[in-house]
């Protein structure tokens, strides 16, 4: 699709394919190294986007949490974190959520035609408000996202996002930990719903690293039109 952000998912998740448990905090499944990994991709990127789901079940802040890396940043004439993206459908949001309290940079929601209203009412004072039609138009959201100077994304979940980017075919490389337990829980979120994924049996990813990191082991598939 010309005109989009490249666009990184990064994921971790249990052997069993579950990237968080059923209980009511999240499941820890990187370790010290692979988060401070996940820092230094984070500040290679210039937006960051989670769903709402994520939003209301981590309370995650989404920022560039090293000190240099943010110091780089700003030296080389950019926001000291990436900017925030939350998508939504119902606009159903937390004003109070760590992702509009923390960091000075710019927040983007983009919400389903009927939840603008909601979203608006709720974080419009932390965050700016986009329609993103109805049903929510992702290929409009990344349009959008380019043409605010957005040249590489960082999609870092839940489920509903993982699918939704999958299934449309605008992913161009996964970063998939796999931590060394299983999580068993059939009420536990996985990595991905069912869904018409482009890369099936017949169109494989490319494997372009596989690192072991501690009991941990990153996967790096590059999906884009040049390596399909």
């Amino acid at each position: 699709m010309p005109g989009r952000p490249y666009v990184l998912l990064s994921v971790a998740m249990s052997v069993d394919g579950h990237i968080d448990d059923a209980g009511p905090e999240p499941l820890l499944l990187s370790d010290a190294a692979d988060l401070d990994r996940v820092d230094a991709e984070r500040a290679g990127v210039d937006a960051i986007l989670v769903g709402a789901t994520t939003l209301r079940r981590d309370d995650p802040r989404l920022n560039v949490r090293s000190e240099e890396r943010r110091a780089a940043r700003v030296a080389a004439g950019r926001p000291a974190s990436p900017v925030k993206v939350a998508i939504t459908g119902s606009g159903d949001l937390d004003p109070a959520a760590r992702f509009f309290t923390t960091g000075p940079g710019a927040k983007l929601v983009y919400a389903a035609s009927p939840g603008v209203a909601a979203a608006r009412r709720s974080v419009g004072a932390a965050a700016e408000v986009v329609d993103a039609g109805d049903p929510l138009d992702l290929p409009r959201v990344l349009a959008d996202l380019a043409g605010r100077g957005v040249a590489r994304l960082m999609v870092e979940g839940g489920t509903a996002m993982h699918t939704l980017f999958l299934t449309a075919g605008v992913v161009d490389e996964i970063q998939l930990v796999i931590a060394p337990f299983f999580v068993g829980d059939e009420q536990a979120p996985r990595f991905v719903r069912p869904g018409r994924f482009p890369h099936g049996t017949s169109r494989r990813m490319r494997l372009a690293e596989a690192r072991p990191m501690g009991d941990l082991v990153l996967l790096r598939y590059l999906l884009g039109a040049a390596d399909a």
